[in-house]
């Protein structure tokens, strides 16, 4: 969704008008972003919070949903994919391979988004093992099924291949299934970054509370 940050306006509040917040709560404000506005990427329920408190914030409302994307060949699209991730609570998103990832995508996300990385494939997939996560790849190859008509794992980890040759082989074989995103034009494929934030909100749909939404 375009919000004010791709529009080339500024988004934010300007200093904290009244009496500075006090009590209990009142360690969750900062005390530059009161004084000097807060322009930040966030939703106004975080508005001149500092970013520690944010998190805290997230952290106490994350689903048990887990994604992960390879990053054999420096996918463009892992920004997309964290920033999905983030507003959707994600717990973790994996990045396998690589370390460096373009965050210009992120918008700023990562900042409030937990990250983990990766050397393989296979520490991935042993890292879903031991946290008792049930591997879905999702990519549209022979023998998968139609994520339209299949009901995701609530402990779950959705991995995502690279732009253009999809997951690994490693990948495929230790998922317990692959879904498939339906398509109806002439694309062999969609953006790994627009095929994660179907899948996500897939999961969104079956698992989680709507009312606790924004």
């Amino acid at each position: 969704m375009t919000g004010p940050t791709e529009w080339g306006e500024t988004p934010g509040v300007g200093p904290w008008e009244g009496p500075l917040p006090s009590g209990d709560d009142a360690s969750r404000y900062d005390p530059q972003l009161l004084r000097d506005g807060d322009t930040r990427n966030v939703v106004d329920a975080y508005r001149y919070w500092t970013r520690e408190a944010i998190v805290a914030d997230i952290d106490r409302r994350r689903h048990p949903l887990h994604i992960a994307i390879e990053n054999f060949g420096s996918d463009a699209n892992i920004g997309t994919v964290v920033r999905t991730a983030n507003a959707f609570a994600v717990h973790t998103v994996h990045i396998v391979g690589r370390r460096r990832w373009n965050r210009r995508g992120a918008m700023v996300t990562d900042r409030y988004q937990r990250l983990q990385h990766h050397d393989s494939t296979a520490g991935l997939l042993e890292f879903a093992a031991g946290a008792g996560l049930t591997v879905v790849a999702v990519d549209n190859v022979p023998g998968s099924v139609p994520l339209e008509t299949t009901v995701l794992p609530r402990d779950c980890l959705l991995v995502f291949g690279q732009e253009g040759p999809g997951i690994t082989p490693e990948a495929s074989a230790g998922a317990r299934m692959t879904v498939s995103i339906a398509q109806f034009g002439s694309t062999r494929s969609i953006n790994a970054g627009v095929a994660a934030g179907i899948a996500m909100h897939a999961w969104i749909r079956t698992h989680a509370d709507i009312t606790a939404a924004w």
